[in-house]
């Protein structure tokens, strides 16, 4: 019977643990244990939304799997700063550090349990990372694509305790100055072994709209538009839209359409630009097969910046038509009725999301307002009360305003209002998956 539930498959393994716990438990065993367990907690919310699944968590160590390595390092890193700010919130010494190794090798899935060299190696690499850092295998850092913003410094040579050859070692950091990929929607991590997904349906992603205006600061307002056509193309079922962690990798970059279409598995492209100018505003949008880099649909408006909205739903509509895509009388109205229609309230909302991605207590405090603005000009903006929500979520988890407990009634008041829309969306995820993540390590109903 135990042979039926025993399979051998490649996988990234990531192994992590908590650097002189025994130190940390001799202080305070009590606050030391319930702190570990909230920093391996957060991890693995944080692994799951990048794709992977946490396998394994024996008393001051984890193991992860992931099918991508980018998805793994990124999750690390995305960990690592965050368990930072937290431990920065503290004010004693009690502050778990982790280090973290990461493998690609074949082990062996036994019921929920994994084991195997590559199991093994990712522990090695984990050894040689200092406190609060990542290491990884040589062969992950060559498979993670170069659109990534990550340094990989080698370690040289290893001779790891139980491996017969030297295995090259890499530390991992973000490149200064650049924002970690965001994470994708992704659907719950299967046991089977990992292979090519091939899309049944059109699969498209939308890049960063040039910003064709005079003033920089108006970045923000290009950036808005495609991450608006990326929500509202995203509830389509008959689409596969590529999410805006990874279209965005390309903002400022110069690749041939057919090279981005090959690294993020989309079949189509749709690029565009803004030109704004007083109350007037110039948007342009192309559709481009990524096969073969031909036109399929292109267009320009030139509307009132009050239009804008209107702009968005013809594109996102045309798209539809030309790849021939029907939409259901539901997908008529979550489109075209879940946001607003109030300019202020828009650039509110966009604004607000610059600050969140800054991943700081300034950059929550600035979304705070610019959502709390938001939702006050338009009282129905139902993505702007997500936004809002999300962000007094993070900010009662992180400690901003000391005392979370006002910051939680906010929450689960937002959380009530979302839910009497509960087949609404707010950047791609229905109203109920967003309540149910809030309610991870916080006391909520």
């Amino acid at each position: 019977m135990a042979k039926d539930h025993l399979s051998r498959k490649l996988a990234v393994i990531l192994h992590a643990d908590v650097v002189g716990s025994t130190s940390l438990v001799q202080k305070n065993e009590t606050l030391a244990h319930e702190r570990i367990q909230s920093a391996f907690h957060q991890f693995s919310e944080t692994i799951n939304s990048y794709g992977g699944m946490t396998r394994e968590l024996r008393g001051d160590a984890l193991v992860a799997e992931f099918d991508r390595a980018s998805d793994a390092v990124t999750a690390a890193l995305a960990f690592q700063d965050l368990n930072e700010e937290f431990n920065a919130t503290l004010n004693d010494d009690i502050q778990p550090q982790l280090r973290i190794g990461i493998s690609l090798g074949e082990v062996i899935v036994a019921d929920s349990t994994i084991t195997g060299a590559g199991v093994v190696l990712a522990q090695r690499l984990e050894q040689l990372a200092e406190s609060g850092g990542i290491v990884v295998q040589g062969s992950v850092s060559e498979t993670v694509p170069t659109r990534f913003p990550f340094n990989f410094e080698s370690l040289g040579e290893q001779m790891l305790k139980g491996f017969d050859q030297p295995v090259r070692a890499f530390t991992a950091s973000l490149q200064p100055g650049k924002d970690l990929p965001a994470p994708e929607t992704v659907t719950p991590h299967s046991t089977e072994p990992a292979g090519l997904q091939v899309p049944d349906k059109p699969s498209i992603a939308v890049l960063p709209f040039d910003n064709m205006s005079a003033e920089p600061e108006q970045e923000f307002f290009a950036d808005g538009m495609a991450e608006d056509i990326i929500t509202a193309l995203s509830q389509i079922s008959a689409l596969s839209v590529i999410a805006r962690s990874s279209s965005f990798v390309y903002k400022d970059r110069s690749v041939k359409v057919q090279d981005i279409a090959s690294d993020l598995g989309a079949r189509y492209i749709l690029e565009g630009s803004v030109r704004k100018s007083g109350n007037r505003v110039r948007i342009t949008a192309q559709l481009i097969d990524g096969l073969n880099g031909n036109h399929l649909w292109a267009e320009r408006y030139d509307r009132e910046l009050d239009d804008v909205f209107e702009v968005q739903d013809e594109i996102t509509r045309n798209v539809a038509i030309a790849l021939q895509v029907k939409l259901s009388s539901g997908e008529h109205a979550r489109i075209w009725q879940s946001g607003t229609r109030s300019f202020e309230a828009w650039q509110c909302q966009i604004r607000g999301v610059q600050g969140f991605y800054k991943f700081t207590p300034e950059g929550r405090r600035e979304a705070q307002e610019c959502f709390e603005k938001a939702v006050s000009i338009d009282p129905e903006y139902l993505p702007a009360w997500a936004a809002l929500g999300h962000t007094l979520y993070q900010a009662a988890r992180f400690g901003d305003l000391g005392n979370p407990a006002p910051l939680l009634e906010r929450v689960e008041q937002i959380s009530k209002k979302l839910l009497e829309h509960e087949n609404g969306q707010a950047n791609g995820l229905p109203y109920r998956a967003i309540f149910d993540s809030w309610k991870v390590n916080m006391t909520l109903p």
